[in-house]
């Protein structure tokens, strides 16, 4: 690959790019990919979009990009920046419209032989028991006060009514519920769309997946999370703010635009922190970000009914090993050029990944380090990695969400169309649920990254290790 001067290549998976890379750069980004996906990033325009990122005020640091960097909303998806408490600036397209997309994986005590037995009447009632697709819906529908409780609380709300235990709590980013929040900030149109899609998938890379532990790579840590056997099954739950926090992100988008002002581009605009309009989008976001981790608690709790119905395996038999957001910004105390400031931390298709002894770990995880959830395609694999010493230095303690796409949904639709895809899965020992005419092409494994590179890529970048490879045996898709 020949290199233009202003890309300078840091180390097998690190690059920099200058600032004057792009017209308007106030500081550096990097990059954490391999030299092919560094290639990709520029063809599909997302090297363009973390230097615009750069050129955003009030930054502190190099704009960051991991390993499953590629086209997105605003920020690219793999985007991370940090901006300061008190002159930097909140940006609704550094966040996205899932706001707290987010993943949850539960351990079980079942192996992969005793769920293969059954694994049709389990998709089958996974699929009817999560709503799922474009628009899905249960007949629960809540109140106002009842909304506002959901956001303000989130997870918390949910095990208050018996939806859950309190270790799910213990084992989940924030505890399932971050600070901020104030329902008086969401729009009553988003209260409505999310009114009765509580406990839902929704659709696109949303998926419900049953799976099995395929390899173990460092079983002290594995043993500590429950997944140190091979074949021990396990759930993993894709999902989000659904219609909420889509319509969180589409209202401050607009209110932002029609203030005016001079952004990078129309997807970039912001507000300052501490303004009226940053102080109202923070709090919608936190609102919304519950939501979400509500979303997830009662899915997990349909699920663990499914489970107990089908194989008798008692709620608190399936114990969460982590539930982590990745469409988020959050202040957080970093350590920069020698000194503790406090940070405004966009993340965007990123997870956090935390090493051990950091306080804002749940209490259970700070002796070993944050579990990181990276979901793969729905017919390849998934891994748990761990946060690691040096990753706060590196990349403000963060690391990527999953796979990455390779294709657009509509490419993807256009290549893939004609395929057998329910048989090549099938071949693979995965059983597939959808809805939706198009879903299995635009999700086809060959529309996303390689899963396997993209997890060794966090490692060999020094932003978190794996654990275990995780291998579908279900997948519901909406």
């Amino acid at each position: 690959m020949s290199l233009p001067k202003n890309i300078v290549r840091l180390g097998e998976f690190e690059w920099r790019i200058e600032p004057w890379y792009f017209r308007g750069m106030l500081r550096p980004a990097r990059i954490f990919v391999g030299e092919e996906e560094l290639e990709r990033a520029h063809a599909d325009g997302a090297l363009r979009q973390i230097a615009e990122v750069a050129c955003l005020p009030g930054g502190v640091g190099e704009a960051l990009a991991m390993p499953d960097i590629h086209h997105g909303y605003g920020f690219p998806i793999g985007g991370v920046a940090a901006f300061d408490a008190v002159e930097g600036i909140v940006s609704p397209g550094g966040v996205g419209y899932d706001i707290n997309c987010g993943v949850r994986a539960l351990t079980t005590p079942l192996t992969a032989d005793e769920v293969r037995k059954w694994v049709d009447r389990l998709a089958d009632a996974l699929f009817s028991g999560v709503p799922c697709g474009v628009g899905s819906h249960t007949r629960e529908s809540f109140s106002d006060d009842e909304l506002d409780r959901v956001m303000r609380d989130g997870a918390g709300w949910a095990v208050a009514l018996g939806r859950g235990f309190g270790e799910d709590l213990s084992a989940c980013e924030s505890e399932g519920a971050v600070e901020g929040a104030d329902p008086r900030a969401v729009s009553a149109t988003a209260k409505e769309r999310g009114r009765n899609q509580l406990g839902t998938l929704g659709s696109g890379n949303h998926f419900l997946e049953v799976q099995r532990v395929a390899e173990v790579y460092d079983p002290d840590v594995a043993a500590e999370w429950g997944v140190e056997t091979v074949d021990r099954v396990t759930v993993m739950i894709h999902c989000g703010s659904r219609g909420l926090g889509h319509q969180v992100c589409d209202d401050y988008l607009k209110l932002l635009r029609a203030g005016g002002g001079d952004w990078p581009n129309r997807e970039l605009v912001y507000a300052r922190i501490g303004s009226p309009e940053g102080g109202r989008y923070l709090a919608a976001m936190a609102a919304a970000a519950n939501y979400a981790w509500a979303n997830r608690q009662l899915i997990a709790h349909k699920v663990r009914g499914v489970f107990e119905k089908i194989f008798g395996v008692r709620p608190d038999g399936l114990r969460q090993i982590y539930d982590v957001a990745h469409n988020v910004a959050k202040f957080e105390e970093h350590v920069v050029d020698g000194r503790k400031r406090k940070l405004l931390v966009h993340r965007k298709g990123a997870t956090r990944a935390f090493p051990a002894g950091h306080p804002d770990l749940p209490e259970r995880f700070r002796p070993l380090g944050q579990p990181v959830i990276l979901p793969g395609d729905m017919g390849t694999a998934s891994y748990l990695l761990l946060g690691i010493p040096g990753v706060l230095e590196k990349s403000f303690g963060s690391t990527g969400h999953g796979a990455g796409r390779r294709m657009s949904r509509k490419e993807a639709v256009r290549t893939l169309r004609g395929r057998k895809i329910v048989e090549e899965l099938g071949e693979r020992g995965v059983t597939v649920r959808w809805e939706g005419r198009d879903t299995l092409y635009e999700e086809h494994p060959l529309a996303y990254k390689d899963v396997h590179e993209v997890a060794a890529v966090c490692e060999g970048a020094g932003l978190a290790r794996r654990v275990v490879r995780l291998e579908p045996l279900a997948v519901i898709k909406g």
